[in-house]
């Protein structure tokens, strides 16, 4: 159903409890990255930008093992329903130990993201990364990127395995790094094995350099080449997607595929804004993620969407359809549109926001309004409860497993930071 389609129906119900809405699918997360929220912020170069911040990425990802990725998982997946997440697509490529070697497991950190998934009650869908290069060039892994890698063999026995644990409230599906980490060949024989319902999620089209290297040894630009070389359909996330020409907007819009915007981590690591108006206008399928988790708020990505927008046009209320004038629903009814395609998960039966009709921002609030509200006053949170496959994890604002989740994130906490200052 699309952000159109459904514009008549109220966008959230009065419930004893408050305002009840649907849950928020998380479309992009790399769980790890959590642990080095606020830790990038300080001055390395003049000229600072994603690849410097890449640099300190790639030190904080030396320090973890299985029992510290349970640990932070488990603490941003607390967060996330907190703030009104349901369900999170994670993004994994954080397979083998720091020297590159498979654990005795090689689904061991898979296996620390699914607990953690398990222990606070959060849709998971399960992406593991296929990252087999350091560049559009062909060139190996670094050693700092060792743990990251696999071959086509060993990544389909991995995909395999996880994917014969799907339940309830887990899907598997494949991520490609990206096509600069993904060679054509590799791409091409993966896509093949896969089942003909997995999702498929890639970054693309992020940075200028990405761009600029892909034309330069491709001949076409990364969404170009992605939609002439793949058959891109519902099945397909592309994430980012920032800097595209008019051909690709309408050609990710047609192909039915959703882009996965994260504007919190865009605007953090200086990558640019996405074409949102046009994008709308070209009917496209699109959701939110919080990418590097500097922020864990569907709302501040909601909206600072539509604030880059603003900023970069100097106009008012630019998410919006004619038959859907309200910023606040529009973007919500756009982010929900897309969770099937996306997650896997068809329908999300169960899951739900309920707001707290007693909160100051919601005061007097409407079903016309109630989402507007929400949206755009302020960061004071108004979540009273969260509910995913029927069951409530957050009661009066609080996750049930949140005290002694917290105490292990902040031993492993001191593990990791203490290891890194070592």
């Amino acid at each position: 159903m699309s952000a159109r389609s459904d514009a008549a129906e109220p966008i959230a119900r009065r419930v004893e409890e408050g305002w009840r809405l649907p849950g928020v699918a998380n479309l992009h997360s790399h769980a790890f990255q959590r642990a080095m929220a606020g830790l990038a912020e300080r001055q390395t170069h003049p000229e600072d930008s994603f690849w410097t911040w890449r640099e300190t990425m790639y030190r904080m990802a030396a320090r973890f093992d299985p029992d510290s990725l349970h640990a932070v998982a488990s603490q941003l997946y607390v967060e996330m329903l907190e703030a009104g997440y349901t369900t999170v697509c994670e993004f994994h490529y954080l397979h083998h130990a720091p020297d590159g070697r498979p654990y005795d497991d090689p689904a061991a950190m898979s296996q620390a993201l699914i607990a953690a998934a398990r222990d606070t009650g959060i849709r998971l869908t399960l992406l593991p990364v296929l990252y087999m290069t350091g560049g559009f060039d062909g060139r190996p892994l670094n050693a700092r990127q060792a743990r990251f890698g696999h071959d086509i063999d060993g990544y389909m026995r991995l995909f395999e395995g996880l994917r014969a644990e799907e339940g309830e409230t887990l899907r598997v599906g494949c991520a490609l790094h990206s096509l600069r980490a993904v060679p054509p060949e590799a791409m091409r024989a993966v896509l093949a094995a896969l089942p003909d319902d997995a999702r498929i999620h890639i970054h693309i089209a992020e940075q200028v350099g990405e761009v600029q290297d892909c034309l330069a040894l491709r001949d076409l630009r990364p969404v170009e080449w992605l939609l002439q070389n793949a058959t891109v359909d519902a099945r397909w996330t592309l994430v980012h997607a920032t800097h595209l020409n008019d051909w690709e907007v309408a050609g990710i819009a047609k192909s039915g595929a959703t882009v996965a915007i994260c504007p919190s981590t865009e605007a953090n690591l200086g990558d640019g804004l996405f074409r949102l108006r046009d994008y709308l206008d070209a009917g496209g399928a699109w959701g939110i993620g919080s990418d590097s988790h500097i922020s864990v708020s569907p709302v501040e990505e909601l909206r600072w969407l539509e604030y880059g927008q603003r900023v970069l046009t100097r106009r008012r209320n630019i998410a919006v359809h004619g038959d859907s004038p309200s910023v606040g629903a529009t973007l919500l009814r756009g982010a929900w549109s897309s969770v099937a395609g996306s997650t896997g998960f068809d329908g999300a039966g169960g899951d739900a926001v309920v707001l707290d009709a007693d909160a100051p921002q919601l005061a007097g609030a409407t079903a016309d309004d109630v989402a507007d509200r929400w949206i755009f006053s302020g960061n004071r949170s108004c979540i009273r409860e969260v509910h995913v496959a029927g069951r409530k994890v957050v009661a009066d604002g609080v996750h049930a497993g949140r005290g002694p989740i917290l105490a292990r994130y902040r031993a492993a906490m001191a593990t990791i930071l203490g290891a890194i200052e070592g």
